[in-house]
């Protein structure tokens, strides 16, 4: 996985496709969640008509986390929530996620919902296997417990105990 494509140029993928893979993102769940010792849980959303999961994750920096993937027509969407959105010195927060964000390559650090900090990344259709989910799954690992700490210690300093 050397980058990725902007969803607009990605082609998109037939329903048989979407069947396919559907069944292939199923698949590698379910041996995540009986495998894997840092998948508390995984959970397909039926309710909303989407294809999604959702994989709850033990951390070491972050204690529990969320990792959604999210199978569109043309991509596989993955996004982790980071943080809530900061209430101490955000410029400088901004600019350390910005700076991240380089280093962190096939995800980002985004503003989302309620102005919160995501972890974000996304693969064309045409490049998911197992190989890819396991990638995404453990980029999403690796980057929370790498980003999770320091960014906490400046966006929301004045709430933190001593010494986090």
């Amino acid at each position: 996985m050397s980058g990725t494509e902007p969803s607009s140029t990605a082609e998109p993928s037939s329903t048989a496709e979407l069947e396919r893979l559907e069944a292939l993102v199923d698949s590698w769940a379910a041996a995540q969640a009986e495998e894997n010792p840092s998948v508390a849980a995984v959970v397909r959303d039926h309710e909303s008509g989407e294809r999604r999961w959702f994989v709850r994750l033990h951390g070491e920096e972050k204690d529990v986390f969320s990792v959604w993937f999210h199978l569109r027509q043309r991509n596989l969407h993955v996004e982790t929530y980071l943080m809530p959105a900061p209430e101490d010195d955000a410029e400088r927060l901004y600019e350390h996620l910005l700076r991240r964000s380089a280093t962190i390559a096939p995800f980002s650090c985004c503003i989302g919902e309620e102005d919160a900090i995501y972890l974000t990344s996304q693969v064309p259709n045409r490049w998911i296997d197992e190989h890819v989910l396991d990638e995404l799954l453990g980029g999403a690992y690796e980057y929370t417990e790498r980003c999770f700490r320091p960014a906490m210690r400046i966006g929301l300093a004045g709430r933190l105990p001593p010494g986090f």
